[in-house]
């Protein structure tokens, strides 16, 4: 299954251990598929100056490329969350390869920063019952979406007609760290940083958004 947007009801009574928003009534900002040189040194001094933590969901063959990257992300006061070793899809492979590719950036983390995951998003964002039992096994706690950007696209207006249109206070809103997204990236950013203020929201920590 995959969700655009918020889910129904029952679909969050099934899944209960999934978070589709946040529990503070504040705005939760994701990033999918980094680090990346050229995006994430940038995104970096934008949080910095608008003086908001994120929460980036990070692919650990690219964690493995960039760790000065994925070092920055953690020194600079952000959450690394796990979305796979190599992003994919688990419709295409065993579970034993599913939770391969989870611990093998688990224990990267672990090993190279001290660094211990709580927080899972899968690729492509699909899921079934057996994702929901392997984050029971493993204790992690999995982190969906209810605004996707769809900045992969590559067309700010797409990103800011889906941002105008699902923007709530409790959103979790998903951006992608990545070469699909650089040139657009940023002024994306910078838009629902302007919708949030506008609107009179606020974005919140990670930890404080997930309780």
């Amino acid at each position: 299954m995959k969700f655009h947007y918020d889910p129904p009801k029952i679909i969050k009574l099934i899944f209960s251990n999934f978070l589709w928003n946040t529990k503070n009534g504040e705005i939760l900002l994701t990033f999918d598929d980094g680090p990346n040189p050229g995006t994430t040194e940038k995104l970096l001094e934008l949080l910095k100056v608008n003086n908001i933590k994120a929460l980036f969901f990070c692919l650990g063959e690219n964690v493995s490329k960039y760790p000065e990257l994925c070092r920055k992300i953690i020194d600079d006061g952000h959450t690394i969350g796990n979305h796979t070793f190599s992003h994919k899809k688990f419709s295409e492979v065993s579970k034993n390869e599913i939770i391969e590719e989870i611990k093998k950036i688990n224990s990267l983390l672990s090993e190279k920063f001290n660094y211990q995951i709580k927080y899972f998003r899968p690729p492509y964002g699909r899921f079934n019952f057996a994702t929901s039992k392997i984050m029971k096994e493993m204790n992690l706690v999995n982190v969906m979406w209810s605004l996707l950007t769809y900045d992969f696209e590559g067309k700010i207006e797409i990103v800011k007609m889906a941002v105008t249109k699902y923007l709530k206070n409790n959103s979790i809103v998903v951006f992608h760290d990545s070469n699909k997204t650089k040139n657009l990236l940023l002024d994306s950013v910078k838009f629902l940083i302007d919708e949030v203020e506008k609107n009179k929201y606020k974005f919140g920590e990670p930890e404080n958004c997930l309780k």
